[in-house]
């Protein structure tokens, strides 16, 4: 590595530009693609895994509950995390068999972004109760989304799963990534992603 043949650079700050590539590249990953205009056929488990991943909007929101969750500290590492995927099924049941509408999808996901983000950003400590019930009334909207897909899918049960996983993955990462960047500089590399999803958050609602 270049970085660790200069003196100049502290093993921390190799540290934090090495982090901070990785969210880079993560990002870089994502953004070709949105996770709500995904053409092509759906099939079972690896098409609903590589869904979340594929989809930039989806990718953030989800990367977005594991970085609050890390930044938070305490129970929040772990309940934001786990609440997200399970409201999100909710949702996507709500989506598929269509008990009942849910407007301002796109916004809501859109939104979902911005606040998420924004709580990253400002570094935000809300209350777990409070935080849980942003988390939750976020993960409707992605989980009514995609829960309108799920009949498409040649087998949906097995697509929802892939789904399912690979979200909570995402939130593994997230964790990871905030728990990582918050030991360097007092927390603001985190907090500089936070601004920068709220950035990608804005793009989807203006578009």
């Amino acid at each position: 590595m270049v970085l660790s043949s200069l003196p100049v650079f502290g093993a921390k700050t190799r540290a934090a530009v090495r982090a901070t590539a990785v969210a880079a590249l993560l990002t870089l990953i994502a953004a070709p693609a949105e996770a709500h205009i995904l053409g092509g056929p759906m099939g079972g488990f690896g098409s609903g895994f590589e869904h979340p991943l594929l989809g930039f909007d989806h990718f953030l929101a989800m990367l977005a509950v594991g970085l609050w969750g890390a930044q938070m500290g305490g129970r929040a590492v772990w309940s934001l995390p786990a609440t997200f995927p399970m409201i999100m099924c909710i949702g996507g049941i709500i989506g598929m068999t269509e008990m009942f509408p849910i407007p301002y999808m796109e916004l809501g996901i859109a939104l979902s972004i911005i606040v998420l983000g924004g709580a990253i950003a400002a570094a935000w400590k809300a209350g777990e109760a409070v935080a849980l019930i942003i988390i939750a009334f976020f993960a409707i909207f992605h989980g009514y989304a995609h829960g309108q897909e799920l009949p498409l899918a040649a087998d949906p049960a097995a697509y929802a799963v892939g789904f399912v996983v690979a979200t909570g993955l995402i939130h593994v990462a997230g964790v990871g990534l905030g728990l990582v960047l918050g030991r360097f500089y007092d927390g603001k590399l985190t907090r500089a992603l936070g601004a920068a999803i709220v950035l990608c958050g804005l793009y989807y609602l203006i578009r």
